[in-house]
C-alpha cells in the first residue's frame, strides 16, 4: 500500500505540473514572475489536499507577513517535500535560493530558473553572484527564503550546522530574519527513498522575528548563533526523540 500511495504521490505532482507548464511558460516568457508564484501556491494546496498531506501553520507573532518590507525566511530542510510547502506555508512571494542542478532537470528546470535565485556553493564566483541576486531581491521590499543548512538534515540532531550566507545578507541590508519549522516533512516524504511517502499532518511553525538592529555589522556569527539555537530549541519540543543541537 505504501507504495501504491507513493506512486500516486509522484504520478499526481507530475500531472498536475503538465497542466500547469503552458502557464508557466507564458507567464515566464513576459516576465510575470509574481503569476508564477500565485500558480505554485495553489498547484501546492491543490496537490498537497490530494495526497492527505495536511498543512497546519502556527504563528508566534501574528500577522508577520503583512508588513510591507522584505525578509530574510530561513528554515530547517530534510526532505524535497520542504520547497513545496514553502509555497503552501508563506503566504508572501518570496524567492528561494536553490542548488543550480536543478535547473538541469526537464521542464522543471525551466520553473527553478524563473523562480529561484540558483547557486554553485562549489564555485566562488557562483556564490558571489547568488549573495549579489539575492541582495538587489531585498532592496526591492521583496522576500527572500534561504536552507542555512545548505543541504538535508540526514542525522539524528535538530540541525546540522548553517552556513553565513543568510545572516551576512540580512546584516548587510538591514533585514530581519523569519526562522521557519518543518518539523514533519522527512514523516511524509523521507530523503532516503524515492517510495517513502506517508500521508498526514505537515506542521509550519513560524517562529518570532529575529531584529537586526539589535545586531553590530560584523556580528554574522552571534547572530547565526542566535537563529540556530532558537530554531534548534523549537525543533526540539516539535520532536523530542531528537538530539537538540546548540552552536557553541
Amino acid at each position: 500500500m505504501r507504495f501504491v500511495y507513493s506512486l500516486y504521490c509522484a504520478l499526481s505532482f507530475i500531472l498536475l505540473f503538465l497542466l500547469l507548464f503552458p502557464f508557466f511558460l507564458i507567464f515566464g516568457l513576459t516576465g510575470r514572475r509574481k503569476a508564477i508564484w500565485h500558480i505554485i501556491r495553489c498547484w501546492s494546496i491543490i496537490w498537497l489536499g490530494m495526497t492527505g498531506m495536511r498543512t497546519r501553520v502556527s504563528y508566534a507573532t501574528p500577522g508577520i507577513f503583512q508588513q510591507r518590507s522584505g525578509h530574510i525566511i530561513v528554515s530547517n530542510h530534510q526532505s524535497y517535500l520542504d520547497v513545496a510547502l514553502i509555497f503552501r506555508a508563506i503566504p508572501v512571494m518570496c524567492r528561494p535560493l536553490a542548488k543550480y542542478e536543478l535547473a538541469r532537470v526537464p521542464l522543471f528546470g525551466y520553473l527553478y530558473r524563473q523562480m529561484a535565485v540558483l547557486v554553485d556553493r562549489s564555485n566562488a564566483a557562483s556564490k558571489r553572484k547568488s549573495i549579489m541576486d539575492l541582495k538587489k531581491i531585498i532592496r526591492k521590499g521583496e522576500n527572500i527564503f534561504i536552507f542555512p543548512e545548505g543541504t538535508f538534515n540526514e542525522t539524528d540532531a535538530t540541525l546540522i550546522p548553517f552556513y553565513d550566507g543568510a545572516f551576512k545578507i540580512a546584516l548587510e541590508t538591514g533585514t530581519d530574519i523569519i526562522p521557519v519549522l518543518f518539523p514533519d516533512t522527512a514523516d511524509r516524504f523521507h530523503y532516503s527513498g524515492l517510495w517513502k511517502w506517508s500521508p498526514g499532518i505537515n506542521r509550519v511553525i513560524v517562529l518570532d522575528p529575529v531584529h537586526v538592529a539589535d545586531y553590530a555589522p560584523s556580528e554574522i556569527r552571534r547572530l547565526k548563533k542566535d537563529v540556530f539555537n532558537r530554531m534548534s530549541e523549537a525543533m526540539h519540543r516539535c520532536r523530542p526523540h531528537l538530539k537538540k543541537a546548540v552552536m557553541e
